[in-house]
């Protein structure tokens, strides 16, 4: 089982907290979330397409445990959705695919090894992709979903 522990001095007085993601044998699992996310960029398997912009809509679900950036109030032990929505749009408008499917699979893995979260489930949406359709797009997760499983 994973835990932290923190002392302090408040008062005079020692403090101890006990934080663990475990409850009643069940792991916990916060998430930070980003919607419609919408970022212009060069994406598409067919001449034309490469030739214009066009908007990607981003659906993002990070698996974080926010308890610690709640008991301190403090951005440092939080995911930081402002600096995760800056790193998408950044890596989307500058590399262009395509597939959404490879752009999916990139942005998923950048957000798992650069923001060190546990699992991201992403959904990708191309709004007039298809004639007839409001949009079209791909769902995926990726990473080790922590809500699954037992703890030991």
């Amino acid at each position: 089982m994973k835990a932290w522990l923190l002392t302090s001095k408040l008062a005079g007085r020692l403090i101890v907290c006990l934080h663990s993601n475990f409850y009643f044998g069940y792991k916990i699992m916060d998430i930070v979330f980003i919607r419609d996310l919408r970022v212009d960029t060069i994406i598409g398997a067919y001449d034309w397409e490469r030739q214009i912009k066009q908007t990607l809509v981003f659906d993002i679900d990070i698996a974080t445990d926010i308890h610690r950036a709640a008991e301190f109030d403090d951005l440092q032990f939080a995911v930081n959705y402002h600096a995760v929505s800056l790193r998408v749009s950044g890596y989307v408008e500058a590399h262009h695919t395509a597939l959404i499917e490879t752009l999916a699979e990139n942005v998923a893995t950048l957000i798992l090894a650069e923001f060190k979260v546990p699992w991201v489930r992403l959904q990708l949406t191309k709004p007039n992709a298809v004639l007839g359709a409001k949009a079209v797009g791909v769902i995926i997760e990726r990473g080790k979903n922590p809500s699954l499983g037992y703890s030991e």
